[in-house]
């Protein structure tokens, strides 16, 4: 599977659908607790043309609160098994290891750290021992206090910096440099000035480290503070933030509307 993150040149940038098993997440929160539902609305993304769909049982939203192993457990599992069960390429996104671990064991084949396997001291073997792929997410301190006044003297170097400092430490536990995806965690501690700069500079990223990147920009606050639309009414601005990725080396999209997004992203894929 990893070599398959190394998209041609006219290939199509790939497509991971969100899904969020959450009361509090800050697009769909409540949407798909029920089992049922995430399943479904799940399916509908793989058919619409994602190629992995990340299910997470906590928020990461600014200023979230934290949740127990057993309640992400219990939020996660069961929808990884079920998706896995039905062939499709299943992301957990989680920072602590026994829910990694689970989730790998029912199918999940990566993780998606917005830590950069830094939350939890057990996950770097979770994740070297299973062999999944991962993705390494760069975030200013932690979902409670990171979009507190984040203050950068050049973004780029530091979010570099960090990507090299992980990048080894995950080496050195085992884990594959095959394996591993980068995310410059846009509106994750990040001004608007932030993430306008690190999408205009994917293509560093990917010139430095050799290593395929992941853009999450949908529906993302930044996009409303350039338009001043709401949350649910972001879908043309995650359109052209996407394709701009894209055209500056993004490989993988992370999206709510699979369907809607596709078109931009080929289009966007098309023309990179």
């Amino acid at each position: 599977m990893p070599s398959l993150w190394h998209r041609p040149v006219d290939g199509e940038a790939w497509i991971m659908g969100v899904l969020n098993c959450t009361p509090d997440s800050f697009s769909d929160g409540g949407s798909f607790v029920d089992v049922d539902a995430a399943v479904n609305h799940g399916l509908s993304m793989w058919h619409d043309g994602a190629r992995l769909l990340d299910v997470g049982g906590e928020s990461t939203r600014p200023g979230a609160a934290r949740v127990t192993v057993d309640d992400e457990l219990g939020r996660v599992i069961p929808v990884v098994r079920e998706l896995s069960r039905h062939g499709c390429a299943v992301s957990i996104d989680t920072m602590k290891a026994e829910v990694m671990a689970q989730a790998i064991a029912a199918g999940a084949v990566m993780v998606n750290d917005v830590s950069a396997l830094t939350h939890d001291p057990g996950s770097l073997a979770v994740v070297a021992g299973s062999g999944v792929d991962v993705c390494l997410m760069h975030m200013l301190g932690n979902p409670e206090t990171m979009q507190h006044r984040p203050q950068y003297d050049d973004v780029i170097e530091e979010v570099a910096a960090f990507f090299a400092e992980r990048i080894n430490v995950a080496l050195a536990a085992g884990i594959q440099a095959s394996s591993i995806l980068l995310d410059p965690g846009i509106g994750f501690g990040k001004r608007l000035e932030d993430n306008l700069t690190l999408i205009r500079s994917l293509a560093e990223f990917k010139d430095r480290f050799s290593m395929p990147v992941l853009l999450g920009v949908s529906r993302k606050s930044f996009l409303g503070l350039l338009t001043g639309c709401t949350v649910d009414d972001r879908e043309v601005e995650t359109a052209v933030a996407g394709a701009a990725g894209i055209i500056h080396g993004a490989d993988v999209l992370r999206v709510h509307d699979v369907k809607l997004q596709r078109r931009a992203i080929k289009v966007a894929s098309a023309l990179s």
